[in-house]
């Protein structure tokens, strides 16, 4: 690494007001196996306005493949949350560093390695991770005073001290956020006509399907493709009830995955297990949900047992449930025996139950909060160590904060169903005929799980055109699939053929 380049970006008015802000310019060389690979990283902050004036500073990590080349592609890459800062995906599994993942993604000792990622997407893309407003480096600050008192007049920023802006932790506002930010930064490195793309997990796939229209129609940008990883699209079927069968079925096949994973499927004479359980949601399961106790008592028994083959967990633990086998009673029934609880993001990955007495779960899960040290050590490791960035700021990998203040002010009915984005993206493929779409899950995630993508793409009313525009794939682990090594590996070699076969001039090869 060399010439490191820092400069104050401009200050506002209030400077006194705003925190500081320092662009870092730096150079490296990463070896491949297929050749030494040179990029220009860039950590900064871009401004968004109200007309002239500057509200809030999203933070950004671009890296450039040197020597520049504006027909290059160019990935704008976020996570979700709501609350999530890009490091997900940035140390990962796309960005030229990645955290040192233990075997079958699972946690390794500490202290946190950071390596170099053979796998990176730079490798045919360009790339910029961005922070939305409160996760990250980025901030949004209320003016000081803004609050009037009964007099009316302004506090004083002495006694009241500066002030998170949450007005844009909300669906409309954060996709506003994003489309001015992709915008500013097409400007700025005058990157308009490269051939676009973006690439968003969890509750960011929610976002992509919602850009793939907005960021189009909107803010006049074309996208060459849509990646959505491990995405939640429709949210309603992520809540569970005993009224909504939508999200029981979807869930089902993870279940059943995760069980042969763990060895507590029964041998049913087919090595396919996954198409079993997909069936057995389809048909079966269905008609217990759907009928519940007017279901004959004979056929039941022949359900229960099928399900309890598939599902490791016992006949009394599935009539209990009525066939509604929730994330965290599976997580906590199947190696019940064993003391260990199974993670809810990765079914894969166990812990040991450390209160086995206690009727709820009140443990850690192994795959959430528990990786935060790895994450959080390794993206202020690469930031302030590698790529030179100075700031006092805290870097807010998961920001539960944001999360639990999420809005949809659309919403304003009592009326009106969950928020979903499959319309969208539907319509996004309609407008850009071009578009390619990628959809990514792992089989052991039980958050959001890869059946409910299957399910939904199936209902798109896509002609045939339009379908060979859009991909499915599913990969062995769980939330973030790509901790496991083989998953990685061969999910940056289809992703590398995706955008091979969304690039103008190879549509037709």
């Amino acid at each position: 690494m060399s010439n490191t380049n820092q400069e104050e970006v401009g200050n506002l008015s209030n400077a006194e007001y705003d925190f500081p802000k320092y662009a870092a310019t730096t150079e490296h060389t990463l070896q491949l196996s297929s050749g030494p690979l040179a990029y220009k990283a860039v950590a900064d902050w871009i401004s968004l306005r109200k007309i002239y004036k500057p509200v809030a500073h999203l933070f950004y990590t671009a890296y450039i493949a040197e020597p520049q080349d504006c027909t290059r592609p160019l990935t704008f890459v976020f996570n979700g949350g709501p609350g999530a800062a890009s490091a997900y995906l940035h140390m990962g599994a796309l960005g030229p560093k990645r955290v040192a993942f233990g075997k079958m993604g699972s946690l390794p000792e500490p202290p946190t390695q950071v390596v170099d990622n053979q796998e990176t997407w730079l490798s045919f893309t360009d790339l910029v991770f961005i922070d939305p407003v409160g996760t990250g480096f980025s901030r949004a600050l209320k003016e000081p005073g803004a609050n009037k008192n009964a007099e009316g007049s302004k506090e004083k920023f002495a006694e009241s001290g500066p002030e998170e802006n949450p007005e844009f932790w909300e669906i409309e506002k954060d996709l506003d956020a994003l489309g001015e930010f992709i915008c500013r930064f097409l400007s700025k490195y005058h990157r308009w006509t490269s051939p676009l793309f973006i690439a968003g997990e969890s509750y960011g796939g929610f976002r992509v399907a919602r850009m793939a229209r907005r960021l189009q129609e909107k803010h006049g940008v074309g996208l060459c493709g849509a990646l959505l990883i491990s995405p939640a699209i429709e949210l309603d079927a992520l809540l569970d009830s005993d009224y909504n069968l939508a999200h029981w079925i979807e869930l089902f096949p993870s279940l059943v995955a995760a069980a042969h994973h763990h060895g507590r499927t029964e041998d049913l004479g087919n090595d396919d297990i996954q198409s079993q359980g997909e069936s057995f949601a389809n048909n079966e399961l269905v008609r217990w949900l759907a009928q519940g106790e007017a279901l004959p008592a004979d056929e039941l028994a022949l359900i229960v047992g099928r399900m309890s083959a598939l599902t490791g967990l016992s006949a009394t633990v599935l009539e209990r449930a009525g066939g509604r086998i929730s994330a965290t009673m599976f997580s906590r029934e199947l190696l019940r025996g064993e003391r260990r609880l199974c993670g809810r993001y990765d079914a894969s990955v166990t812990t040991v139950d450390p209160f086995p007495d206690r009727n709820g779960y009140e443990g850690p899960d192994p795959t959430l909060f528990s990786i935060d040290r790895l994450f959080t050590g390794a993206i202020n490791h690469h930031l302030r160590t590698n790529l030179k960035v100075e700031t006092e700021l805290d870097y807010r990998l998961l920001s539960m904060q944001v999360n639990e203040k999420w809005k949809d002010k659309s919403n304003r009915h009592f009326f009106v169903r969950q928020v979903g984005a499959m319309d969208d993206l539907r319509y996004g493929m309609s407008l850009n005929g071009h578009m390619k779409v990628s959809i990514t899950h792992g089989r052991f995630d039980l958050v959001t799980p890869y059946f409910g993508s299957q399910r939904l793409t199936k209902l798109m009313k896509l002609t045939d055109e339009q379908k060979s525009n859009l991909t499915c794939r599913n990969f062995d682990g769980g939330h973030m699939f790509y901790s496991w090594d083989e998953s990685r590996i061969e999910f940056h070699s289809q992703m590398q053929n995706f955008y091979q076969s969304a690039l103008p001039g190879d549509r037709d090869a």
